[in-house]
């Protein structure tokens, strides 16, 4: 489930994960450190199933920085102190016919 929510978020910046077989992971793991840290986040699969993905330090520290709260975002907004009209019209609508 991790790795679908990481698919996820991968997929909405735009970043490439490129699959890779455990064998061919172990065998060259040089070439698959540098392909995460210059290519992006690296999916690693056994029997053709996604096991484990491989990011960069620095996409690993911009997934796990403290995001704010709703409220801290909502203090934050431009839109802060705007005045907004929420009152409902008394108005029970057109009249239909069933």
């Amino acid at each position: 489930m991790f790795l679908s929510i990481l698919d996820k978020i991968f997929r909405a910046m735009r970043i490439h994960m490129e699959n890779w077989q455990i064998q061919k992971a172990k065998n060259r793991f040089s070439e698959l450190l540098c392909k995460a840290q210059e290519a992006g986040p690296q999916t690693i699969t056994r029997y053709g199933k996604a096991k484990a993905v491989l990011v960069s330090m620095k996409d690993y520290r911009k997934l796990m920085r403290k995001q704010d709260s709703l409220t801290e975002f909502f203090q934050k907004s431009p839109l802060k102190g705007v005045e907004l009209d929420l009152n409902r019209k008394n108005e029970r609508g057109r009249e239909v016919e069933l």
